[in-house]
């Protein structure tokens, strides 16, 4: 094998010439040194060349393209913090992290625009097996770690799926809290601590699951948003991740434009492999928590990934007990409200009452034994009930502004702080375990999509109790979506409380669903409960899907109602517009 090294001019200057100088003279990068197996990418210190030029004061930054091997700082590959009006543009740019923790760290900026960069990583954030031996009751998975995948000491028990060997497309069941063993470099074990309802798996079958390769300190998501204000993210490639693809917190009006989330085929891959890859990022393309002004997602494609396509939501905060004008709450993760906010009341049966002000508030500090036999009490995530992160250990007393009724486990959410005007306008999305676009905020538009093959939900705009995701939604506008080989319900707009069951009353209002195509999925196409002001036209419904996943909540629910026949399906509704629906 031909080895070669590059050396790199050296220019020696002061501050103000070296602007000048840089695009002119210096090369960017060396080449990497020589390393077994087949290593890709040229060593590039990324981060240096980005604060290098801005420090000269440059407002428009261009990285010269490139395939660079990029290492992490304490987890962080690059930093991009408390800048204003800058555009760095990295076009033809790709950054191969070197190590499974987060790429892109963005936080405190103000009008930044980012452009062109695409992001891989180096080994994976997940690995591949082929399923060869299955014990008879299929409780333990047998898996042979496939050539070009990391070994399997690195695996660990996050996003196991399982696809057909047939046609490598996902089997209809989800499996969790594994119990995950290395026999060898190149033999996974994987057994199940629970036996589900069905096991459709069969030896032949190739699995994905989660992969740790971090020296130090190792930090979720691809590329991360925080306390931003007008980010631009333009033509943001990410082709793996070991979470979520892109997630905002805490952030005011970003725009993803053009943002692709995809796995890389064998075609493109610079790594050769026994198999193309199954998945891009292991869980959400897109996620959105606690946006003062929800994201603008247009032209977007997000495809194969472990999780949603698109998630926006706030945050819950568990009512513990309620007087007057008092409400002793647990933080879910830290305390969002703030003195003055309009408040999200959800009762402890999905029901919404009217928004309150929030006049003030006061913490009351730490949890009292009571307080942590009722978390235990309710169906929250296990990593609620575990306290991870300092979640749901604080406590607070809101005093709103009129006397309310809530019930213990009710919850309370800051609606400015939900995603309200949002847009997922003419994007691509699908081939999920799960949702393909999830809402839980208000004053946006879902228009012009089109979702393929979602094995859940296509478009859902609900509250999620058990993760403590807010709220209900106002005046949502569901336009000229394109929904087909759904495995769920196409359209789905419910509430449904710690008690299971659709809300009885109005949670949602002011929901318009109009001349959208749903193809190829179960009945109910269109479903909406606990709503009011609903207008539902010119939606065309060809019939012919059949429910994939096995663990569909959703439709077993709706078959305690009988009525799985139509193919738009109403209940607890008000002030309700049908008309020019079609069906064939």
């Amino acid at each position: 094998m031909r080895q070669s090294r590059q050396r790199s001019r050296r220019i020696v200057c002061s501050v103000g010439f070296l602007a000048t100088l840089l695009l002119c003279f210096v090369r960017p990068a060396q080449a990497t040194p020589p390393l077994p197996g087949n290593t890709v990418g040229l060593i590039f210190d990324l981060q240096a060349f980005i604060d290098g030029e801005i420090a000269t004061g440059l407002r428009r930054v261009v990285v010269p393209p490139g395939r660079y091997r990029v290492e992490p700082t304490n987890g962080v590959h690059l930093r991009l913090h408390d800048i204003e009006n800058v555009e760095i543009i990295a076009d033809d740019v790709e950054m191969i992290c070197t190590q499974t923790t987060r790429a892109v760290d963005i936080e405190g900026c103000r009008g930044l625009t980012l452009r062109g960069l695409s992001i891989d990583y180096d080994p994976l954030p997940f690995t591949q097996g082929r399923i060869v031996g299955l014990s008879a009751d299929k409780s333990v998975h047998e898996i042979e770690i496939l050539e070009g995948y990391p070994p399997a000491d690195t695996a660990f028990d996050f996003k196991y799926q399982v696809f057909r060997g047939s046609d490598l497309e996902l089997r209809g069941v989800d499996y969790y809290d594994l119990d995950v063993e290395a026999v060898s470099s190149k033999r996974l074990q994987v057994r199940k601590t629970a036996l589900g309802p069905i096991a459709l798996e069969q030896v032949g079958d190739i699995v994905a699951i989660g992969s740790r390769n971090a020296r130090g300190s190792e930090l979720s998501h691809a590329v991360y948003s925080k306390d931003c204000e007008d980010l631009h993210l333009d033509k943001i490639t990410v082709f793996a991740s070991n979470c979520f693809a892109f997630l905002e917190i805490n952030c005011h009006g970003v725009t993803y434009e053009r943002c692709r989330v995809k796995k890389r085929d064998a075609g493109g891959d610079p790594w050769q492999r026994d198999l193309p890859r199954l998945r891009s990022a292991n869980a959400d393309a897109f996620h959105s928590k606690r946006a003062s002004a929800g994201p603008r997602i247009i032209e977007c494609y997000a495809h194969y990934m472990g999780d949603d396509c698109v998630n926006i939501c706030g945050d819950y905060h568990l009512v513990t007990s309620s007087k007057d004008t008092k409400l002793r709450v647990l933080a879910k993760q830290g305390m969002d409200i703030v003195e003055g906010d309009l408040v999200e009341l959800a009762s402890f049966n999905g029901v919404s009452l009217p928004d309150a002000r929030v006049v003030s508030i006061q913490e009351l500090g730490a949890l009292t034994p009571g307080d942590r036999s009722l978390v235990q009490s309710f169906n929250l995530h296990q990593s609620f009930k575990n306290h991870e992160g300092g979640s749901l250990t604080k406590v607070f007393e809101l005093t709103l502004d009129r006397a309310v009724t809530l019930a213990i486990g009710s919850l309370v959410s800051a609606r400015g702080r939900q995603g309200q005007g949002f847009l997922v306008a003419e994007c691509d999305f699908g081939h999920v375990r799960s949702r393909g676009i999830l809402i839980k905020a208000s004053d946006g538009e879902i228009r012009d999509n089109s979702l393929t093959k979602c094995r859940m939900e296509s478009i859902k705009v609900a509250p999620e109790y058990h993760w403590l995701e807010a709220g209900s939604s106002s005046y949502v506008q569901i336009l000229r979506n394109s929904v087909s080989d759904c495995g769920g319900v196409g359209i789905a707009i419910y509430d449904c409380g710690w008690d299971g069951e659709f809300a009885s009353g109005i949670s949602h209002r002011g929901i318009s669903i109009i001349d959208n195509r749903i193809v190829n999925s179960p009945l109910p196409n269109i479903l909406v409960t606990s709503t009011s002001d609903l207008i539902i036209t010119g939606n065309h419904c060809l019939l012919g899907g059949t429910v994939i996943s096995a663990q569909d909540e959703l439709i077993r629910l709706i078959q305690d109602f009988k009525r799985l026949e139509q193919s738009i399906l109403t209940l607890h509704c008000q002030e309700v517009t049908m008309q020019g629906n079609r069906e064939q």
